[in-house]
């Protein structure tokens, strides 16, 4: 069913507004509107602008709980403001100092790095750098060249040049080396590597042993620069986890706090000569309206009023479903179709009881549909999944069906038939699974003219394909196929004569005749002739749609044949007659069949529901109920 609701307004001094928000709205399921919407015709409405305070102690906060390491909150406790705000500062010195020493180390690092990057390709020079420096006659240079140089300069020039270019490592990119070169021809050497694009890298200046030991000296004293940062890291780490609670305290106060602040958003603001208002709207349970008024009746400073005629509310309200537990979990097919207008009937009743029993009817086994209760309500159970609750209530149904088709595991001689078992009786299993989809079109029928009169929509009642007209032009039909296949010839056409005519009549001219209801001006469209001709060929579209929507639950029974025949092919596989039966095979084959068929029939099913049924009664132009309070139960 859908929850009845009410319209309320608060209204107070602007500076009571976040206890409001505390106090009262946080502790009821309200669906809050926009004050400046819902209000167009109060005079002098102002948005309600402020600066959130919290918004940056609130990112302070984050990053502590980062350093923390903390994931999830799990406190439900606050404190005030100040306190969370004390809480924070607490830890400031601790971050200053240990930036400060990292700012130290940090450039040190870089150096270091960057001498490592410098030093890496000449790691097996084995001469000290300070002797290469004190040649007096040659001249050395450290450097690279990229490969498409180097393979020509190597081929076409080297050779002719008075230099030695001695290869000290390579990758993809470039090749590493050092050129040796006499100082007398230094200039002109020094030119024709560039020209190659030479790349030279100066070491001449930061380093004095072998480039290999000097390599492993940088490499030493990076290692410690990063063992103390890594100590600093861990011992701010430590002294965060250390007060974990306090910093989840502080976090989720200041969040609930940014949180309640945020409804300013929906709230309006008006002034008198001498104080500012602000004034919040929105829809409540009827449940709880009066809980809410009186509570806030006893406030001196704040007043509420409860909106009686919803003629003069500008919004529609909101649907918020309310079921019994235990067909709740089918809300969730409600609303992957769409929720139901307010007004109009919640159909999850309805979807419940009609899909467990579609999916038992194409899926029955005792065995498997036990096993599909067992795992269904474990899912449920643990992983709070709508899914499993649903897939568990399907297996009880599964169970059922298993009985009476005396089916345990795809065994139909173990235990005794109740009813018949299908694949003996096909023509009966798809001749009743048509007969079973013709009950439901029915219902689908009648629960579309249940909701045609709470919606006073006369037209759809009187004229629908799925109203009065509808109702007779298809029991007409039903009663007339049933009395020719029995037999009763004469008596089955006299049916169609007498009561096809005129409802498929009513049915064809339901928009003039709509308006006729509605008492409008104007009742025909002005080109008549394309409307005859429109409503024609309509009208063919609607036979054809009542003749393919009624076989279309012949698949019920075929999937009741397939599941049948698909256990005995795996019975046949496993041997199952033979002395010697394959259990192993016999257990997979069980597993697929549930996995691959249980997957379909779920898909089918929800098909029937959605196109078959929902189509002839259901619009599903509702909004969702957004509760404010599980919003805030939501937080971290």
């Amino acid at each position: 069913m859908i929850e009845k609701m009410e319209f309320f307004t608060v209204t107070g001094p602007k500076s009571e507004f976040d206890r409001v928000v505390e106090e009262y709205i946080s502790h009821y399921d309200i669906h809050l509107e926009y004050a400046l919407s819902e209000l167009k015709d109060v005079p002098d409405l102002n948005p309600f602008v402020e600066v959130n305070p919290y918004k940056e102690q609130l990112a302070l906060a984050k990053e502590y709980m980062q350093l923390a390491h903390i994931d999830t909150v799990t406190t439900t406790e606050t404190t005030t403001y100040e306190k969370a705000k004390d809480i924070l500062t607490s830890f400031s010195s601790l971050i200053q100092d240990t930036k400060e020493e990292k700012e130290k180390l940090l450039p040190k690092q870089k150096i270091l790095m960057n001498q490592l990057k410098e030093l890496e390709p000449f790691k097996q020079i084995t001469m000290s750098l300070d002797t290469l420096h004190q040649f007096h006659f040659v001249k050395h240079h450290f450097g690279r060249i990229a490969h498409e140089h180097y393979n020509k300069f190597s081929k076409f020039v080297l050779e002719n040049l008075n230099t030695i270019f001695i290869e000290c490592d390579s990758d993809s990119q470039y090749v590493w080396g050092i050129y040796f070169t006499p100082n007398s021809l230094s200039e002109k050497i020094e030119a024709i590597y560039s020209s190659f694009h030479f790349e030279t890298i100066d070491l001449s200046n930061a380093f004095h042993d072998t480039p290999k030991e000097e390599y492993n000296h940088i490499l030493s004293e990076l290692d410690k620069v990063n063992e103390t940062l890594q100590k600093l890291e861990e011992n701010l780490s430590d002294q965060f986890k250390k007060h974990q609670n306090e910093i989840m305290l502080a976090y989720h106060t200041l969040e609930q706090k940014n949180f309640y602040f945020d409804v300013r958003k929906m709230a309006a603001c008006t002034k008198d000569d001498q104080q500012v208002y602000f004034i919040l709207c929105g829809w409540i349970g009827a449940d709880e309206a009066e809980d809410f008024s009186s509570k806030i009746k006893e406030d001196s400073l704040i007043f509420s009023v409860i909106e009686e005629d919803k003629n003069k509310v500008k919004s529609t309200p909101p649907t918020k479903l309310k079921n019994l537990p235990i067909f709740r979990p089918f809300e969730m097919f409600v609303d992957m179709y769409s929720l139901p207008a307010y007004d109009e009937l919640d159909p999850t009743l309805f979807l419940s009881l009609s899909y467990a029993l579609m999916f038992g009817i194409m899926f029955g086994d005792v065995g498997q549909g036990l096993l599909l209760v067992i795992g269904g309500f474990l899912f449920y159970k643990f992983k709070k999944m709508d899914l499993g609750a649903i897939l568990s209530l399907s297996g009880i149904c599964s169970t059922i069906f298993g009985f009476l088709y005396g089916s345990l595991f795809g065994y139909e001689h173990i235990l005794p038939t109740i009813w018949m078992k299908p694949m003996e009786n096909i023509m009966s299993t798809l001749m009743l699974s048509v007969g079973f989809g013709v009950v439901l079109i029915f219902l689908a029928m009648f629960l579309h003219i249940i909701n045609a009169i709470k919606s006073k929509n006369w037209g759809s009642l009187l004229f629908d394909t799925n109203g009065i007209a509808g109702v007779v032009f298809y029991a007409a039909v039903i009663s007339a196929v049933l009395l020719i296949f029995t037999g009763k010839m004469k008596q089955g056409i006299g049916i169609l004569g007498v009561f096809i005519g005129l409802p498929l009549i009513l049915i064809g001219f339901k928009e003039p005749l709509s308006k006729l209801v509605e008492k409008q001006a104007k009742i025909l469209p002005d080109n008549k002739g394309m409307f005859f001709v429109e409503a024609f060929f309509e009208l063919f579209e609607i036979l054809l749609s009542y003749i393919t929507n009624t076989i279309s639950f012949v698949r019920i029974g075929a999937f009741a044949l397939s599941h049948a025949g698909m256990m005995e092919v795996v019975l046949m596989l496993g041997k199952a007659t033979s002395d010697h039966p394959s259990y192993l095979i016999i257990i997979l084959g069980n597993l697929l069949v549930m996995g691959l068929e249980g997957l379909i029939v779920g898909i089918q099913t929800l098909r029937l529901e959605y196109y078959e049924m929902f189509s002839r009664f259901y619009t599903g132009n509702g909004r969702k109920f957004k509760s404010f309070k599980k919003k805030g139960e939501q937080l971290s």
